[in-house]
């Protein structure tokens, strides 16, 4: 049995899920005859396991997604259209190891934000730091960041630093050329060191004149499309579908 200062320190080097696993096992009989050894493996399993879905709680919470519960096992495929080899591949992560931009395009209520928080979710799952944001709140966020003389600054420093960034309802409204400048320099900062998630109703052809036009369209966009992954989501209106479903 643990001492009380056995149990105080381990709590204070941040182990107290071990002093956790060691007390079940005082409760129940079959554990205690096992050897040290074994006991002490299953203590670490138990702990691993609970320090690890904390971690991954914690990343869920602060990625603020828009479907919480999204998941890439909840897919609807059939008849849909979508690419159910690029999704899974995508839900491996490999485009944020990549460093790779990901582009979901879509009419409205195809499911483009499903995906994405999807994938968001399995990249939380793994360990990086995730952030959901529709673009039209990120200009919320700007417009009042800019009254402060470091405000703009500190935005774009934050959300720089996350590994995979969302960005849905991209190109939905049209900026001023202090925001297309803004979304320039976040997307300068993230470019080839982080992983850019983008869900839009518009096709490549369309964003140069959403972006504005300018250079600024010209070097974001040359910052995206060369090597982003294009996801067309589907041809069902998911929204429609669902409600169908709930009515049956």
């Amino acid at each position: 049995m643990l001492s009380e200062e056995t149990r105080r320190k381990l709590r204070e080097m941040n182990f107290g899920e071990l002093v956790e696993a060691l007390d079940l096992q005082e409760k129940q009989p079959e554990y205690m005859a096992l050897s040290f050894d074994d006991r002490m493996n299953l203590a670490v399993d138990y702990t691993y396991s609970a320090k690890y879905n904390a971690k991954v709680h914690r990343l869920i919470s602060a990625a603020k997604f828009r479907i919480a519960d999204a998941a890439l096992v909840n897919v609807y495929y059939e008849k849909r259209g979508l690419d159910k080899d690029l999704i899974l591949t995508l839900g491996s992560c490999g485009s944020i190891e990549k460093n790779q931009p990901v582009v979901f395009n879509g009419f409205t209520g195809s499911g483009k934000s499903y995906l994405a928080c999807a994938i968001g979710r399995q990249a939380c799952m793994q360990g990086y730091r995730t952030r959901y944001i529709r673009v039209p709140d990120l200009m919320q966020l700007l417009s009042e960041a800019s009254l402060d003389v470091h405000g703009r600054a500190k935005l774009l420093k934050k959300f720089s630093g996350y590994r995979l960034l969302i960005l849905d309802e991209w190109l939905l409204n049209d900026m001023t050329e202090s925001e297309q400048h803004f979304i320039f320099e976040l997307i300068e900062r993230r470019y080839d060191c982080t992983s850019t998630i983008f869900c839009t109703q518009y096709k490549r052809e369309d964003w140069h004149s959403r972006l504005g036009g300018g250079i600024h369209a010209d070097a974001i966009m040359d910052r995206i499309v060369h090597t982003a992954a294009w996801v067309y989501s589907g041809d069902i209106n998911m929204r429609e579908l669902q409600a169908k479903g709930a009515e049956s």
